[in-house]
């Protein structure tokens, strides 16, 4: 059958729509709902992630259900707004490497999975495991070696879950750090990207805990080196979402900091694992507005233009602050928009609560990503 020149047109015109409309997504996590955005301030958002569902849960039945009812949630945001349900999170792991173990087990994570989304009226999932083949955070308790099944199981499990949600969106929540990309193999991707829908890289925490000497945490240069590195490995560039953190950063130094860049830290990290608690985070919540050092840090801030970073070293607490500005916000989705991402998102929907300066500026950044996909 010839089509229609009217027909070609409208699939043209949809081809062009659906290629200008970036993947906006903001995660809604349980730890912040006491101050929640106004719809003039998500407009524009088309997924919102809730977060977290227990990786357990999953494993032998599907009873879980967000702290804010899904019709609330929906609300919030602009008609047709997609919401995903997030499972797993920082430290929860368990549930994963026991669904990994084997196809009966993959397969029963996976349907039981589906059975969650329908039975909640979830349009998506996101797959929250930090991390497959290891570095989460029991690598001291259970190390590395003995995750290596791990490896060639998660994009089987990517797999697996796909098949059994159907039309159901799925995403991925992928590490940003190369060190921690173990299971993100050039062997994997063809599957991983066969699977997957999409999947949100955390360009953050860059800097964290096990390094040694301060760097900042979510830089533009640090971004970039991440993408490029998912690309080289053959992830697909469409496939990504960018991650901007609302939140700050600190870690303690041993001396003064002149340079945001390879100052020594002190520990960070005790031997087996856990936090010596000299490094931490701010949102940009209210409550922690009139925090002396955060306020002390925002206030007197440096830009760090040649990695794309906002940073303070305070010398009376020795603590090297890092953070995004707008300003650099912008300059990362610049940096999307030229590598033919297919979106952006953010941890977290509500710590930007201060004032939605970082939130607006992703809002503004996001429609570069639509404009260079024409």
């Amino acid at each position: 059958m010839t089509a229609s020149p009217v027909s070609l047109l409208l699939a043209t015109a949809i081809t062009v729509s659906a290629a200008a409309s970036p993947r906006y997504l903001m995660y809604f996590d349980q730890y912040h709902m006491a101050n929640l955005p106004d719809k003039s301030v998500t407009a524009g958002v088309n997924y919102v992630t809730t977060a977290f569902a227990p990786s357990t849960v999953f494993n032998w039945g599907s009873s879980y259900s967000f702290q804010k009812p899904l019709s609330e949630v929906r609300a919030m945001f602009d008609q047709g707004t997609k919401v995903c349900m997030a499972i797993g999170g920082w430290g929860d792991t368990s549930g994963f490497s026991t669904a990994s173990v084997d196809d009966q087990s993959r397969k029963r994570f996976a349907k039981n999975v589906a059975t969650a989304l329908n039975n909640q009226g979830y349009d998506c999932v996101d797959i929250d495991w930090e991390y497959p083949g290891g570095n989460g955070q029991d690598y001291k308790q259970v190390p590395n070696e003995s995750k290596k099944g791990e490896i060639s199981a998660y994009p089987q499990l990517m797999c697996d879950i796909k098949a059994a949600i159907g039309d159901k969106e799925l995403s991925a929540a992928i590490p940003g750090k190369e060190g921690d990309m173990i299971a993100f193999t050039a062997e994997n991707m063809a599957m991983l990207n066969n699977c997957t829908d999409f999947f949100n890289v955390m360009t953050y925490d860059l800097m964290n805990r096990r390094d040694t000497t301060t760097n900042h945490h979510s830089s533009v240069k640090g971004s970039t080196n991440t993408i490029d590195t998912y690309i080289k490995r053959g992830m697909d560039p469409a496939k990504m979402n960018l991650g901007i953190p609302f939140y700050a950063k600190f870690f303690e130094t041993k001396g003064e900091c002149k340079e945001p860049i390879g100052c020594e830290t002190v520990l960070l990290e005790n031997a087996d694992g856990s936090d010596t608690g000299k490094s931490g985070a701010y949102t940009f919540e209210l409550e922690n507005a009139d925090k002396a050092e955060f306020k002390k840090a925002m206030q007197n801030g440096k830009e760090d233009d040649q990695q794309g970073g906002q940073w303070y070293w305070d010398p009376e607490s020795r603590r090297f602050w890092t953070w995004d500005e707008p300003k650099f916000i912008l300059q990362k989705l610049d940096m999307a928009a030229e590598k033919k991402l297919g979106g952006a998102f953010a941890w977290s929907l509500a710590e930007d609560a201060l004032d939605w300066r970082h939130f607006k500026a992703m809002r503004d950044g996001i429609k570069k990503i639509g404009r260079r996909q024409c």
